[in-house]
């Protein structure tokens, strides 16, 4: 007696489906007009900011807290303007370009014209389930791409809100929502798209990247890794406090670019500690309560902080709680001193509102503590001396830097965002996004004049070796 397919098996069989349909779909319509491109963002657009209220109560609770001004502020702002940015630039990054041709070669023309891949993956984190959903969407559809978006389980009023949106603007066969847990992840991770984007955590990622490489998938990984800011020794430290603690605090630290421990100088520690305490305690003068404070998304990730607290603390750490913890899973933002590469804190990356504080001696020292680590998403350096500013470019490997400020590059739609070795690879965002989202295809043009059949064989021609004497030298 056969068994009837249960819910896993059925949802894995929904999503084979889909990526056939859309496959089919792409084939019959494989470039996109321009116009047609720029309907798809103004019609995303627009139903983005009809639905924006509900999207921010949705994701609101789904971390248990999390304040309307936060979302609207590190979601819906740079998606809007990125949405906005893409659509004025669509037509120029489309048009083909021109390329030199070699005197050897000619008379010919040469030219790149950019083609939509076909069918894309994205695998969306629970952070910022808005703005890590729309803005690779966005990217992806001016390419001219049909899109698959596997949302995450952990946010499921979101994912099933932005699921319901949409399906209002897109048919499934050009935009798809995917919704399930763990093993329907893996199942989406192992289709054959032709591009696969995934943010998240380092670990899931080389999962995610071993079940592309079956296909020949080529991927983007967005990953994390534990992002540095170094506090020089002359910068005030109440600007650098306050910088860094805006980077901690947003998400409750929930940011795959947050400082994830500060390097400070030695006879600074002490200072910086106050300087950060001032700082945190005038963002969020309360935690328990606080509209403004953002909770842990789930016990499960609560626990996890919990436990690097208390391994810390196990090992010799001093723990400086600047607010006490609320209820809701809202934890307090607290300093780590004496840290040592023993504590899972060190090891791995936070995620949370702890703020491991590292000492060093010179530059040179906090920049080789950052080398002999993997390489970070972010780097935030803290100093004025704009030669000090030039050496930390030079002498750090990181997928993006803010000098003096921290976050805040990402926001930038001009700029590629990625990451470098562990932290991830490939780029998206604006132009970058464009690009990686489309096929980069050379073209040689050549009309009824063919000077080169005079090298053709048989060989050993005068006129040969004239071609060698001229242009292998």
């Amino acid at each position: 007696m056969l068994t009837p397919p249960g819910p896993h098996e059925q949802a894995i069989t929904a999503l084979q489906q889909c990526f056939h349909a859309q496959r089919e779909a792409f084939m019959a319509n494989p470039m996109p007009s321009a116009e047609q491109r720029i309907a798809w963002l103004d019609s995303l657009k627009a139903a983005l900011l009809s639905d924006q209220d509900a999207l921010v109560r949705c994701i609101s609770e789904d971390f248990g807290n999390r304040s309307a001004d936060e979302t609207l502020l590190a979601e819906m702002l740079p998606t809007v303007q990125g949405i906005r940015y893409t659509r004025k630039r669509l037509r120029r990054w489309m048009k083909p370009s021109r390329r030199h041709v070699g005197l050897p070669f000619m008379p010919a023309s040469a030219r790149v014209i950019y083609q939509p891949l076909g069918v894309v993956g994205i695998i969306v984190p629970w952070n910022y389930p808005l703005f890590l959903a729309v803005a690779p969407l966005v990217g992806a559809l001016a390419a001219g791409n049909r899109v698959m978006l596997k949302l995450s389980e952990a946010t499921p009023r979101t994912s099933q809100r932005l699921q319901a949106l949409l399906a209002t603007v897109f048919p499934a066969e050009w935009v798809s929502v995917v919704l399930g847990e763990a093993e329907v992840g893996m199942a989406f991770a192992k289709l054959p798209f032709d591009h696969l984007l995934f943010t998240g955590a380092t670990s899931i990622g080389r999962h995610v990247m071993r079940a592309a490489a079956e296909n020949l998938t080529p991927v983007t990984l967005e990953l994390g890794g534990k992002s540095p800011a170094i506090v020089s020794a002359d910068v005030p430290l109440n600007h650098a406090a306050e910088r860094i603690a805006f980077g901690k605090t947003l998400n409750a630290g929930q940011t795959c670019v947050a400082p994830d421990y500060v390097l400070v100088p030695h006879d600074r520690v002490e200072g910086f500690v106050e300087a950060y305490r001032q700082a945190v305690q005038r963002l969020y003068p309360q935690v328990d309560g606080n509209p403004d404070y953002t909770s842990i998304i789930n016990t499960r990730q609560h626990q996890r902080l919990s436990d690097y607290l208390d391994d810390a603390r196990d090992k010799g750490a001093t723990v400086i709680a600047l607010t006490t913890a609320g209820a809701e899973r809202r934890m307090s933002q607290t300093l780590l001193l004496n840290v040592d590469d023993s504590m899972r804190v060190m090891q791995d990356e936070i995620f949370g509102p702890l703020l491991p504080v590292v000492p060093y001696e010179r530059l040179s020292d906090a920049l080789a503590y950052i080398a002999a680590r993997p390489r970070p998403l972010a780097l935030y350096y803290f100093g004025y001396d704009r030669s000090e500013q030039q050496h930390v470019l030079h002498h750090s490997h990181s997928g993006g830097v803010c000098l003096n400020d921290t976050l805040m590059h990402v926001a930038q739609d001009d700029m590629p965002f990625g990451g470098v070795g562990a932290s991830g690879m490939g780029h998206y965002h604006g132009h970058e996004g464009f690009l990686t989202f489309s096929k980069a295809k050379g073209v040689l043009i050549k009309q009824r004049f063919n000077p080169a059949r005079l090298i053709y064989p048989p060989y050993g021609k005068a006129l040969q070796k004239l071609v060698y004497k001229l242009f292998i030298r």
